[in-house]
């Protein structure tokens, strides 16, 4: 009896230990995935930034055009 529990216990233990390398590797794979996602995050946030502040330059210069040409409608 004994050596038929050592040997559950033993295929227990092996299938444990299969699904934990199994969790570290999935836990490599998030961290390296988290990781990248991050800088790609980054680069998107300054691209917003850049792009946004080009909409505001090109609306306030659209703007001044209107108002050129609404003075010039008015003469």
């Amino acid at each position: 009896m004994a050596i038929g529990r050592t040997r559950v216990e033993g295929e227990d233990l092996k299938k444990l230990e299969t699904r934990v390398d199994d969790l570290i590797d999935a836990c490599r794979r998030l961290r390296s995935e988290n990781q990248s996602l991050k800088s790609e995050h980054g680069t998107l946030s300054e691209r917003h930034a850049k792009l946004t502040e080009k909409t505001r330059v090109a609306r306030e210069r659209i703007e001044v055009m209107i108002g050129r040409l609404k003075a010039l409608e008015r003469s």
